[in-house]
């Protein structure tokens, strides 16, 4: 992408919001920020604030908003995206997603700009099938503990398709995996947050369940770089991004005490209701189309993700 582009991500101090900001301003003409610092961070982007190109409203998505800049990305990220905000603040994140999404779809209108939202590996579910490709429907439970979540982003995406088809407005969507790296915020009840701030602090390990279940983690870097080719792709499409190396969680516990020369024991717990037994991409498709290929090993994301937090957060 070329200077003469014009951004506007919503949730934009958040944990992929920030590092993408940091990805996209060096060659962008100006990147502005909607965030209503509900659980992102001003933080996260403090280097950015006497830059030229960069500008912050301090804005909920949730409300219409009119802009006098020229945009040529609309990149929706505004949601409360870990397990400890989407519980706390259940109707805030339905609407993050319902109200949300069609305000920012509708600025993405009125600006002729392209529509790209971040969506979720959650809307698969408890996958009844492994791995999950784009075309699998899901198994979701619509009146469990997760299902703010969960509906907030199947609504967000039949609302993306809606003006694609209803509009003709380019819109694409990246289911995304479960991420982790800098600038994750240590309260957020993400399992990689967990592990490393209770391993670094000798903490027990909190497993849920008997932690046969599996995830495949994808480092940020990665997601970015998958984000980024959406970004880029000329087409309305919808793709998962993340990596589809699988892991149980015992052996993630077990890898970041490793890792971090740890103490800690690990210790089980109950596991939660429609907790999803298995978690992997099917990566085939943007393999395919986009040229998408994850290059972070695990234990190389984590080193640089232990190495961040041991900075910021012991």
């Amino acid at each position: 992408m070329g200077g003469s582009i014009r951004y506007l991500i919503t949730g934009g101090a958040g944990f992929i919001g920030s590092n993408l900001v940091d990805k996209l301003i060096g060659n962008a003409e100006k990147v502005i920020v909607l965030d209503n610092l509900l659980t992102g961070n001003l933080q996260n982007l403090d280097k950015h604030q006497n830059n030229d190109k960069f500008k912050f409203y301090n804005h909920d998505i949730q409300n219409p908003i009119e802009l006098d800049e020229e945009i040529d990305h609309v990149v929706h990220l505004a949601s409360c995206a870990s397990p400890f905000a989407y519980s706390n603040y259940p109707i805030n994140t339905l609407k993050s997603g319902s109200i949300g999404t069609i305000n920012a779809l509708g600025i993405s209108r009125r600006h002729n700009a392209k529509f790209f939202l971040a969506s979720t590996s959650e809307i698969y579910g408890d996958p009844e099938i492994t791995p999950q490709h784009e075309n699998y429907w899901g198994n979701v439970n619509t009146l469990g503990p997760r299902s703010m979540y969960d509906e907030s982003k199947r609504f967000a995406e039949a609302a993306t398709q809606s003006y694609v088809t209803t509009h003709n407005l380019h819109g694409s969507i990246a289911r995304i995996f479960n991420t982790y790296g800098p600038k994750m915020a240590f309260d957020d009840g993400r399992v990689v947050t967990n592990f490393i701030h209770q391993a670094i602090n000798n903490q027990d390990i909190t497993i849920f369940g008997d932690g046969s279940q599996t995830r495949s983690f994808s480092f940020i870097e990665d997601t970015l770089d998958g984000i980024m080719k959406i970004l880029n792709h000329e087409s309305s499409d919808v793709f998962n991004i993340g990596n589809d190396y699988e892991i149980t969680i015992n052996e993630l516990a077990s890898k970041i005490i490793h890792l971090t020369k740890s103490n800690s024991k690990i210790i089980n717990k109950d596991l939660p209701i429609d907790d999803p037994k298995q978690r992997k991409p099917d990566l085939s498709k943007a393999r395919k189309i986009l040229g998408y290929e994850p290059k972070y090993d695990l234990e190389t994301g984590l080193k640089e993700t232990i190495g961040w937090f041991q900075e910021n957060y012991k």
